[in-house]
């Protein structure tokens, strides 16, 4: 129940869909509540739920998220300007480059708003902004956000059901458990001790210009995304039609690689500071609020810090309220906070420096205990 609330706008719609889905009814004289959650923590936040909603937290600001996009725009306009102006000589070329890297991991930001649908009351008109924005701002396929992005907010950190933690074990060993279990088990597809040194190589400089620059057009393609595939081909072309009189052949596809690799970069550190450094483990099959807790972690607030993170700086809030504007996550921090010391659970936040640190300190950790359990266990 909380996770249908926590992701619908509109709950009449959804039900309709999910009529055919209905097996049965429990029998009165049988238990309604799995053994596995805590009961008394779910009423209080369904208690929590309800206040918020009193408040209007759950009501988006719209001209907040119109300066926002005015924002990326005008940024977008600016490099494309620097080198008109100055021409095509070393420092504009990288200033243009740094303002394009900027416009890709804030526009990166706002499409996870209008994907989350905490902009327009109405889902489908959240859908239809999504699509430009991911589309003709990035370049990439609303489609393929939904479809990892939501198996993510489900299970956070679950392996096999959160997309995020995929690169266990090919690439990397996450979380304690699952470290020792390989280990246990003598797999060894990387050097996991290592793992906190090759991650500055294949990790936050290489996903997105190596992966998903091309995954995107296999993901559209494969499932027949034929009007995202649209959207994105509108901002390739008008990438190529702005840039290619001034840069030419060259030095466009140089301009492109290197704000995927600014891009990547912010994209990697930010998503991952809140995730990797905490309980990556099989799903326990645990309360909503539980589930998001253990996997997730806020940094430090500051105009900077909600800027460059998109406010995913309030990632335990995003969390529990995944279709609450960003703007408010402030306002319901507090409220989570006094939950957490009323059940006993830890509520963390950090420095944003120490959250990216936490990230090596982690990754360090498990493949530590990968070795111990593969040469000793």
């Amino acid at each position: 129940q909380d996770p249908f609330i926590a992701f619908h706008l509109d709950k009449t719609l959804v039900r309709k869909y999910m009529s055919p889905l209905l097996i049965g009814e429990l029998a009165p004289d049988q238990p309604s509540f799995e053994p596995s959650k805590n009961k008394k923590l779910v009423e209080d936040f369904r208690e929590l739920r309800a206040t918020v909603e009193k408040m209007g937290l759950l009501n988006p600001n719209r001209t907040f998220f119109i300066l926002y996009l005015c924002h990326i725009l005008v940024l977008d306009v600016a490099a494309w300007l620097i080198i008109w102006y100055f021409g095509a000589s070393t420092v504009p070329f990288l200033f243009s480059a740094v303002l394009l890297g900027t416009v890709q991991a804030q526009a990166g930001w706002l499409q996870h708003d209008f994907g989350h649908l905490s902009v327009f009351s109405k889902s489908r008109w959240n859908h239809w902004v999504h699509k430009f924005v991911i589309g003709h701002l990035k370049g990439a396929p609303a489609s393929w956000w939904n479809h990892l992005h939501f198996q993510h907010h489900a299970k956070p950190n679950c392996f096999r059901k959160d997309p995020d933690v995929n690169m266990h074990p090919l690439f990397f060993a996450l979380g304690k458990t699952l470290s020792v279990e390989l280990g246990v088990q003598k797999k060894k597809f990387m050097p996991y001790n290592h793992q906190h040194k090759y991650f500055f190589i294949i990790g936050p400089p290489a996903l997105v210009p190596l992966y998903f620059q091309w995954y995107i057009f296999y993901f559209v393609v494969q499932r027949k995304q034929w009007v995202d595939l649209a959207w994105m081909l509108t901002f390739y072309i008008r990438f190529f039609l702005t840039y290619l009189p001034l840069l030419g052949v060259k030095g466009i596809l140089g301009l492109h690689l290197l704000v995927r690799f600014i891009e990547s970069n912010w994209f990697v550190w930010i998503t991952q500071m809140n995730h990797i450094p905490m309980h990556i483990d099989y799903d326990k099959n645990v309360d909503w609020f539980s589930t998001q807790l253990q996997a997730t972690c806020n940094v430090h607030q500051s105009l900077f810090n909600d800027w460059f993170s998109g406010h995913l700086n309030f990632q335990i809030e995003h969390h529990l309220f995944p279709t609450m504007p960003r703007h408010n996550y402030w306002k319901v921090a507090p409220l989570v906070k006094s939950l957490c010391a009323k059940h006993g659970i830890e509520y963390q936040c950090k420095p944003l420096l120490t959250a990216f640190a936490d990230i090596v300190h982690s990754l360090k950790d498990s493949g530590e205990l990968w070795l111990d359990a593969y040469l000793h266990k």
